[in-house]
């Protein structure tokens, strides 16, 4: 379809090819901007998180701390709240839930105006119906005053431009469609990620403390051996 038939396709369709037109740029201003988002915090989630990976595996959490307390991606946020309580604390159930309820916190980021996308997508397709209707409602009116030998060729002619809102509506609808599916994917990704590296966080906080628990049992309680008495 060339330029100048998708102009008079548009021109034909009538009033309400215009708020589906505004309907599909606004959806797809949000989806772009989403996938842009999205973008950036899965990178800058990778990266944080090959920088800070070591640091845990080899049990400097003072270190993690300090370089998750200076960054503003979606793992710092979520691995500050458990390294807040790993010197604090000793039960791993409540690091898990100060990282919880950190995701808690991240994932409405994520999710911010993506329904949108869906909610436009299906407003444009109503808008087509509604006015592929109005448009048979206008028909069949000017037909029926019209000429009988004029009433085929007329009546054809409406219903072919009153499909254009229909047509049009689709075709707006559908990129909408797509769009939400991969932003819907892209944030579950990230949210996968981030479970993934909060359980690997975890294990790595238990995993020290158990070794450090071994080398010194009465780490535990806080209690120091008692000096054996001079014979």
């Amino acid at each position: 379809m060339g330029f100048y038939s998708l102009v008079s396709f548009f021109q034909k369709g009538g009033m309400f090819m215009y708020p589906i037109l505004l309907v599909f740029a606004v959806g797809m201003a949000i989806a772009v901007e989403r996938l842009i988002q999205l973008n950036r915090v899965h990178s800058a989630n990778r990266n944080m998180w090959g920088r800070i990976h070591p640091l845990l595996a080899e049990g400097e959490f003072e270190k993690a701390r300090k370089m998750v307390n200076t960054d503003k991606s979606g793992v710092s946020q979520m691995l500050s709240m458990g390294l807040a309580l790993q010197g604090a604390v000793r039960r791993r159930e409540e690091i898990e839930i100060a990282m919880e309820e950190s995701m808690m916190e991240i994932i409405p980021q994520l999710e911010k105006r993506t329904p949108y996308v869906a909610l436009l997508s299906n407003i444009a397709t109503l808008l087509g119906l509604l006015g592929t209707i109005m448009g048979l409602i206008e028909a069949f009116t000017a037909v029926a005053n019209a000429n009988p030998a004029e009433k085929a060729d007329l009546l054809s002619a409406s219903i072919s431009v009153a499909m254009n809102t229909t047509a049009f509506g689709l075709m707006a609808a559908i990129p909408l469609l797509l769009l939400h599916a991969k932003l819907t994917s892209t944030t579950g990704q990230i949210v996968d990620s981030l479970e993934m590296a909060s359980v690997k966080a975890l294990n790595s906080i238990t995993t020290i403390r158990k070794d450090k628990m071994e080398m010194n049992p009465f780490a535990a309680d806080g209690k120091q051996p008692a000096s054996s008495s001079a014979t």
